[in-house]
């Protein structure tokens, strides 16, 4: 893929599991949501429970040094499990209000409010991070990031280029607001068009928790990003499309040439 306008950074992502990569930026690291927990660990849920069905691509104890943990949120062990809160002690994390909360007193975990910018030096950098608002369970907070940094440079409509990491939502309409300060050269969304049960007596009536395909294909194309990387879309049982669903419906919506994949096998993916 060609390198967007005015970009001047290099971008490459490893995925490791789910939500988990290493997002590399001009060679300061920083990792979603870490999850490292070993293939057949279950969560039980008062409607529901979470099966774990495939091992991390990258063990924690040989991950490279981690610069930055953009955390969507705290509360749910698909996204922070005990292997991955291991990760955070000492190191720089931006996350919900409630999760730094619940995270203390870890002496270098932020919270940042939705289109709040928090500037952030990492690995010698400078970025700004700015919170982007995310739909997930009721009731609980998650946030998506946009990470903008100088180097990024400025598309050809002016406004500053930047990556968006979607976190756990659902579509919504606020997440247009992008479009008004930023152009999103890659969107790294979590799919998987995940449902879970509302009520343990009512299995059949499941609430949608995660975008699926149609809605990534559909943010991507209102955004005008360059770059639409899938993630989140294998390894639990309450996702309902992976990446053979994925492909059909990006060909249908004609998005198919914004993709870039991933590989499972914990590899680098140079996306810029």
């Amino acid at each position: 893929m060609s390198t967007p306008h005015g970009f001047k950074s290099s971008l490459e992502i490893t995925h490791i599991t789910t939500a988990t990569a290493i997002i590399d930026i001009d060679g300061v690291k920083f990792i979603t949501d870490p999850v490292f927990a070993p293939a057949g660990t279950e969560y039980p849920y008062p409607t529901t429970t979470l099966r774990l069905s495939d091992d991390p691509a990258i063990p924690l104890n040989t991950l490279p040094a981690i610069d930055a943990v953009l955390l969507s949120h705290e509360d749910h062990e698909d996204n922070l499990d005990e292997f991955g809160r291991r990760l955070l002690d000492g190191r720089k994390v931006i996350t919900t209000p409630d999760g730094a909360k619940n995270l203390s007193p870890r002496p270098d975990v932020r919270a940042v409010q939705p289109w709040e910018t928090l500037d952030l030096i990492a690995g010698g950098k400078k970025f700004k991070i700015i919170g982007v608002p995310a739909i997930h369970l009721p009731g609980g907070e998650c946030t998506g990031f946009i990470i903008s940094t100088e180097s990024f440079g400025h598309a050809a409509n002016g406004l500053p280029n930047a990556i968006y990491f979607s976190g756990d939502t659902i579509y919504h309409s606020d997440l247009l607001k992008m479009n008004e300060k930023w152009h999103i050269v890659a969107a790294v969304l979590n799919l998987g068009n995940a449902h879970v049960p509302t009520d343990p007596s009512k299995p059949e009536d499941k609430l949608q928790i995660t975008m699926g395909g149609e809605d990534g294909a559909r943010l991507v194309k209102e955004l005008d990003a360059d770059v639409l990387i899938p993630m989140h879309y294998q390894s639990w049982g309450h996702f309902t499309e992976g990446e053979e669903d994925l492909i059909k419906i990006f060909k249908q919506e004609g998005v198919e040439e914004k993709i870039r994949w991933l590989t499972p096998s914990g590899k680098s993916v140079k996306i810029f």
